[in-house]
């Protein structure tokens, strides 16, 4: 349906489209506007982190347990701001590419960026994901030169030197060619340049990313046995990075599996027309009024005195009431209001429109353009046409 001015008015300003914050996790604030979260997981590496490195450096440098634990906890902090950076780096690219960032969460095997769309060419998609292995790099180097110009054999060189390691062996490992790791993203947008299809592009990055995870568990196995690595806590932790990266390469798979059959509709093309009535009108009336439209299957939209957009009539409320009351009942008392989070771009399709509407799939969403309103899509007419399609069988870093 093409974008129109006539019929009920644009919306107000409150039911302007605005970005999502996620709900998961302490919200630690806002850096750039991007909301940063932490995941509870994470408190339970930063001890274990804290007390293994604690512990070493009590041996080793004969300090105090409780300094040793100080140093440790301070490691663990240094990490995570080096793993906030690199999220950071991914979200100042999407920005700047035009893609809005919904927030970053912190968690125990890393972190992800979560985003309000997918990117809409294979060049953004490479150039993003690039962005944050390319931050912990540098982060690594600059810690790298640190432990260079410090005393050497000191507390403060050894820490940055640790600091560095452990960045460039972030950027390293989140570089490789598989799914859900930074490189499989990549891989995704060269397979999408040379063919044309994202999803195909998902599906191979996804494959490879399985290949990955086995390969990262059969090599600290190895190592183990030939006495390289020493201890358990890195082997347990390294095999739960594996075992995280099979399952995130599987959801890549099945997510390009069920993308490239989604119908090519856009919210525009599935949003239902609408017939505004005032909010005392009689749910009967409303009725009528919306079975003499001439538009297929209109949705009644409930406007307020200055025309201004309030609702839309809630389909289960009103077949709820009794066919005797419908002529003294308010369609006013079987609205459902609209809110930002129920507004969406007309130009949303495939994925993205998927992921618009999984907060709540049965809901009814005011389809915009700027001041246009194209009507109203309801959750329920997407998810029919997907799940028949669908097989039988959050970015994220590690």
């Amino acid at each position: 349906m093409d974008a129109h001015r006539s019929g009920p008015p644009p919306a107000p300003p409150a039911a302007r489209p605005q970005p999502r914050e996620r709900g998961a996790g302490i919200p630690l604030g806002r850096i750039a506007g991007v909301p940063i979260y932490l995941a509870p997981s994470w408190l339970l590496l930063a001890a274990l982190i804290t007390l293994t490195y604690g512990q070493i450096l009590t041996v080793r440098r004969e300090l105090s347990l409780s300094t040793g634990f100080a140093i440790g906890f301070g490691f663990v902090v240094c990490l995570l701001i080096s793993v906030l950076l690199h999220e950071l780096g991914h979200a100042v690219t999407s920005r700047r590419s035009g893609i809005g960032v919904r927030g970053i969460t912190l968690e125990m095997l890393g972190g992800y960026t979560e985003m309000d769309r997918e990117a809409p060419r294979p060049g953004v998609e490479l150039y993003i994901s690039l962005a944050g292995p390319a931050v912990s790099f540098a982060v690594g180097l600059l810690a790298a030169a640190a432990a260079v110009v410090l005393p050497g054999g000191g507390i403060a060189e050894t820490f940055a030197f640790q600091l560095a390691l452990s960045n460039i062996v972030v950027a390293v490992f989140n570089a490789l060619p598989g799914l859900p790791l930074d490189g499989g993203r990549a891989l995704q947008a060269l397979v999408w340049k040379a063919s044309g299809d994202p999803n195909l592009g998902r599906r191979v990055a996804g494959w490879a990313g399985r290949v990955v995870a086995l390969a990262t568990a059969a090599a600290v196995l190895i190592l183990f046995e030939r006495g390289i690595i020493d201890g358990y806590f890195g082997v347990i932790f390294t095999l739960l990075v594996a075992v995280t990266l099979w399952v995130g390469a599987g959801q890549a798979i099945r997510h390009g599996r069920v993308a490239a059959s989604l119908p090519p509709f856009s919210a525009r093309d599935l949003a239902r027309p609408v017939v505004a009535v005032s909010a005392s009108t009689p749910l009967a009336e409303a009725a009528r009024l919306a079975a003499m439209s001439e538009e297929r299957q209109p949705v009644v939209a409930v406007v307020d005195g200055a025309g201004g957009l309030i609702g839309f009539v809630h389909g289960a409320s009103a077949r709820a009431v009794p066919a005797e009351r419908r002529p003294w009942v308010p369609v006013g008392d079987v609205t459902r209001r609209i809110d930002p989070q129920h507004v969406l771009q007309g130009d949303l399709r495939g994925t993205d429109l998927l992921q618009a509407i999984r907060d709540d799939p049965a809901g009814d969403y005011l389809v915009v353009s700027g001041e246009d309103v194209h009507g109203v899509l309801r959750g329920a007419d997407l998810v029919s046409l997907v799940e028949p399609r669908r097989p039988t069988v959050r970015r994220k870093n590690t």
